[in-house]
């Protein structure tokens, strides 16, 4: 099972990746869509990365990876498998692409490896996200990955405006 294609390959959090997951987890635009409230320290960063070198994706029910440009290695997001569920066979997913390298089909690319690598190697049967109902872009993504919008969760997020509602997107794979 590869988790790569020409452009794009998913691998394992490393320690030299605490740099990336320290701006990404503390960029204040994004919290909502990750129900982050607070900031993470970098002490507490690297005790998560130092922790998931060693850990049993089945255990935790969480599996993270980073993506990265084929041509030069570099490092452009992560893709997430959460909330998994092996009795049910299913798998929440979540994806960052770093602004710099949003809109050029990298998202779409890692989405299918994840997709793939859920299915033949964690052997689940479906994945599911939830996508506030005004997040065009990755509404649009989902569409184009042939997940399916089964539904709307009215009030699901709370921000400083109210309430914002989210679609579940569901993929049998």
């Amino acid at each position: 099972m590869a988790l790569k294609n020409k452009n794009i390959y998913l691998r394992a959090i490393e320690p030299e990746d605490l740099e990336f997951l320290y701006k990404w987890e503390n960029c204040v635009d994004i919290w909502q869509e990750s129900n982050t409230l607070a900031p993470f320290s970098k002490f507490t960063i690297k005790t998560y990365i130092e922790r998931s070198l060693n850990e049993n994706v089945f255990e935790t029910g969480q599996v993270r990876f980073m993506i990265c440009l084929t041509n030069d290695n570099s490092v452009i997001g992560t893709a997430d498998i959460f909330d998994i569920d092996s009795f049910n066979s299913k798998a929440a997913i979540g994806l960052l692409i770093d602004n710099n390298y949003r809109g050029k089909g990298y998202a779409k690319e890692a989405l299918d490896l994840l997709c793939n690598y859920t299915k033949d190697t964690l052997l689940l049967n479906q994945l599911y996200v939830h996508i506030a109902t005004d997040n065009l872009s990755c509404l649009s993504l989902f569409e184009k990955s042939d997940f399916n919008n089964n539904g709307t969760l009215k009030c699901w997020i709370k921000t400083k405006d109210g309430y914002k509602d989210v679609f579940v997107f569901q993929k049998v794979l």
